[in-house]
């Protein structure tokens, strides 16, 4: 991403993001503004509560998902969404699920997303799952960013480095008028939430220079 010398001074070190990440709190994850060029909201899935699935779908206002490894995606089953995909990125969606049982209904409400976000992570059998559902798993490249420098690919890396279980919640942040929110936008949100904000450039570099 290209920055303002007045953007990189907003942005916040890796590891100050890991930390607030293995606390269970949200980040923001900008990437390259030749890529999407936007940000999303970043929190590890085994962290998940009601009140931050409410908090990602009424300030994030995209889709809900969850980024997983190759081997949880092949553990539990999940076929790819399309056998062909022709989105210009390859964000590589699967059919999309609700856990079965601990008293899920529709699975739309919060406390049922926040339920399946948990069994995607804590679960090992492809049964508990109804498809399709409310939730959207992201297959991530196993390499991470240094293979795809994606949203997916840096939940991925972002939680297992926290020393969380590899999986992340990830919603794209849009403003009030429904338009994509770019960087000023993404720094004045991190600053009203009290919230890290990175980018996936400052994270491939991280890994690259700790040889991760």
């Amino acid at each position: 991403m290209v920055f303002y010398s007045s953007d990189k001074g907003n942005l916040n070190c890796i590891e100050s993001a890991l930390q607030d990440i293995q606390n269970g709190k949200l980040i923001i994850v900008v990437d390259d503004e030749n890529r999407e060029n936007e940000g999303d909201f970043v929190v590890a899935a085994e962290k998940v509560t009601p009140k931050i699935v409410n908090f990602l779908i009424t300030h994030g206002r995209g889709l809900v998902c969850v980024s997983l490894t190759e081997e949880k995606c092949d553990q539990l089953e999940l076929q790819m969404m399309v056998n062909n995909n022709t989105d210009p990125r390859k964000t590589a969606f699967t059919v999309s699920v609700d856990v079965r049982g601990y008293g899920v209904s529709t699975g739309i409400s919060v406390s049922d997303r926040a339920k399946t976000i948990l069994a995607l992570v804590h679960e090992v059998k492809p049964e508990a799952f109804n498809k399709p559902g409310h939730i959207f798993p992201l297959r991530a490249k196993k390499g991470g960013v240094l293979e795809r420098p994606g949203h997916t690919e840096a939940a991925i890396d972002i939680t297992r480095m926290a020393g969380c279980i590899p999986g992340g919640v990830l919603v794209e942040i849009l403003n009030k008028n429904g338009s994509m929110a770019r960087l000023p936008q993404l720094i004045q949100m991190s600053k009203k939430f009290h919230m890290k904000i990175i980018s996936i450039e400052d994270l491939i570099k991280y890994k690259i220079k700790n040889k991760i």
